[in-house]
């Protein structure tokens, strides 16, 4: 085993809340730091601290929890350069394995297994100018493509960029998520109803299970 070690801030079992496997028991591997300030994100704890972990250790954890399906996760986990390292050998082990990533950092070198749920944040993310759409050429059907809207000015936004790179014929699910307090999620329904977007609609499952809290 590599004897790599990367920053973890949390690793635990829970039920995935979002994306294509939602509702999947699921070991979340929750990588420490990120360098975008989203006005919105719900886990600013794992900005700083964590524990430095070898990739040993960290497998071992995994193994523990006994399910497939692992997401790696922050953060933002490609801003540790050992996270390739982890995916790789996830996969190697036959695990189902998704990476949660902002759209800021270069995907390129993600593990063609991996199946990347990739943001592009929006105007009211504050983070917008961030988003590298050089990556959207590396995405492939297996891969989603999320937005996480906050109020009708990011929805005609993130319209306008689904044709834009031509996005639904680009990967296997487009994701319209509502930001949690902020936008009414059958608002968001509404208005993907009306306009017959090509688009998946979802909340965050283990926030309606358990609220806002980490660690779920």
């Amino acid at each position: 085993m590599s004897t790599e070690t990367l920053r973890i801030t949390e690793l635990f079992l829970s039920l995935q809340g979002e994306a294509r496997s939602a509702g999947y028991p699921t070991v979340f591997v929750r990588l420490t730091g990120c360098p975008l300030r989203c006005q919105y994100c719900d886990s600013e704890y794992a900005f700083y601290n964590g524990e430095r972990l070898p990739l040993s250790e960290i497998m071992a954890q995994v193994e523990q929890q006994g399910v497939k399906h692992v997401c790696v996760t922050g953060g933002e986990p490609l801003a540790q350069p050992n996270c390739h390292v982890l995916l790789k050998a996830l996969c190697e082990r036959g695990y189902q394995v998704s990476l949660e990533t902002s759209g800021a950092m270069d995907i390129t070198a993600v593990d063609t297994r991996v199946s990347i749920v990739m943001d592009l944040k929006t105007p009211a993310s504050k983070e917008a100018e961030r988003n590298r759409y050089d990556n959207i050429s590396h995405l492939a059907r297996k891969d989603q493509i999320k937005f996480v809207l906050c109020n009708r000015g990011d929805y005609d936004w993130a319209r306008f960029k689904l044709d834009e790179y031509q996005l639904v014929d680009t990967v296997g699910d487009v994701l319209f998520s509502p930001s949690y307090g902020q936008l009414e999620p059958a608002e968001l329904a509404q208005w993907i109803i009306d306009d017959k977007l090509c688009v998946r609609f979802q909340t965050q499952l283990h926030k309606t299970l358990w609220g806002d809290k980490p660690g779920c």
